[in-house]
């Protein structure tokens, strides 16, 4: 049975109230100017910037480079147990008004641990703040602790290896930071650590870099699913190999937009990897600094590409059957998209 078509405004209220799971947020990209200038006086650290409009004029990124220059300074304002729980209650308040009812979130402690704050001061702020958006605005969220490509694989086993003591608070590892110059295949031996370790295993791969490097991420890392990965596009055997394995990608269209990946949404290839089989996800990267969260990256890629109510179906539905909860949660989470779409009288 077809699905009714929906006019724009009701095609917006839909994809906002959608239950949806967000699988690609750096939670300090979550680090709004205001939290981060009131931390920074808090823990007196001096920003370069005058004010927070000041700071927000810079966020015009030519590249993944000049946002992470920015990106790095901002996080210096974390220094304590109660600075990590802020700002990811912060963001659990802002996924509980998007319908977000479940999240895997990226942090990334090298960018802080180089500053001499302990991995528990970080994994214990994020942890209470993740514990109580599950028992308060009843979103589930698990932690993936990301490596900084940039770095040496030496000091990735070592992050590791330091959250050891930690491990029952995150479920997983990922790869991120600047990526052109540091190929998946650098980071073999930390992922094979975190293989053995029983931990889910993902990779930021072809956002910048090559199609090469999401082959890499699957084959070398055993990334279970890539991060961005719009260069796939351009390996049509790629393309067939993430479809029928169903490999799922967790696209940013937003970041795409304003890091230069895209010159504009219209020209997005997201609608065309979904037509592709792919099992593609929206995600928000690191709203604070792209322009909006999840539902705004949905909203303003539908308007784009013209996507419908079924599109917007298969990117939940996707989001879930991609997440590393228990099939149990995934049944919950396909049923309150289902009283959704009764309720919206799509079917």
């Amino acid at each position: 049975m077809s699905k009714p078509s929906l006019s724009p405004d009701q095609l917006v209220a839909f994809v906002c109230g959608m239950p949806k799971a967000e699988l690609h947020m750096h939670i300090e990209g979550s680090l709004e100017p205001e939290l981060m200038f009131a931390l920074a006086q808090r823990n007196g650290v001096e920003l370069p910037y005058a004010s927070v409009d000041a700071l927000r004029a810079a966020y015009d990124f030519s590249d993944l480079q000049s946002f992470l220059d920015i990106y790095y300074a901002g996080a210096s304002v974390l220094q304590t147990e109660d600075d990590f729980y802020e700002m990811a209650w912060a963001y659990f308040l802002r996924a509980k008004a998007d319908n977000v009812v479940h999240a895997e979130l990226f942090f990334d402690p090298q960018t802080h641990t180089a500053r001499g704050v302990s991995f528990a001061t970080i994994i214990n702020g994020l942890y209470r703040a993740s514990q109580q958006a599950q028992a308060e605005l009843g979103i589930r969220a698990q932690w993936i602790l990301c490596f900084l490509r940039h770095l040496s694989q030496e000091e990735a086993v070592a992050t590791l290896q330091a959250g050891l003591p930690h491990i029952d608070k995150f479920i997983g590892v990922g790869l991120d930071s600047s990526e052109l110059g540091h190929p998946p295949e650098k980071f073999s031996k930390a992922f094979e650590l975190a293989r053995m370790l029983g931990l889910r295993r993902v990779a930021h791969a072809g956002e910048e870099g090559p199609p090469e490097y999401i082959w890499a991420a699957i084959d070398v890392l055993g990334a279970e699913r890539i991060d961005h990965g719009v260069r796939a596009i351009d390996d049509t055997v790629l393309m067939e190999r993430l479809a029928r394995e169903r490999i799922a990608l967790t696209v940013c269209p937003l970041s795409n937009l304003k890091l230069c990946v895209v010159p504009t949404l219209r020209d997005h290839n997201l609608g065309k990897m979904l037509d592709a089989g792919i099992a593609v996800t929206i995600n928000s990267d690191d709203p604070a600094y792209f322009g909006g969260y999840i539902n705004q990256n949905f909203i303003e890629t539908f308007a784009a590409l013209e996507l419908d109510v079924g599109h917007a179906i298969t990117l939940a539905r996707n989001s879930f059957a991609a997440s590393f909860t228990t099939d149990a949660h995934k049944a919950e989470y396909n049923a309150l998209l289902d009283a959704w779409c009764q309720q919206a009288g799509v079917y």
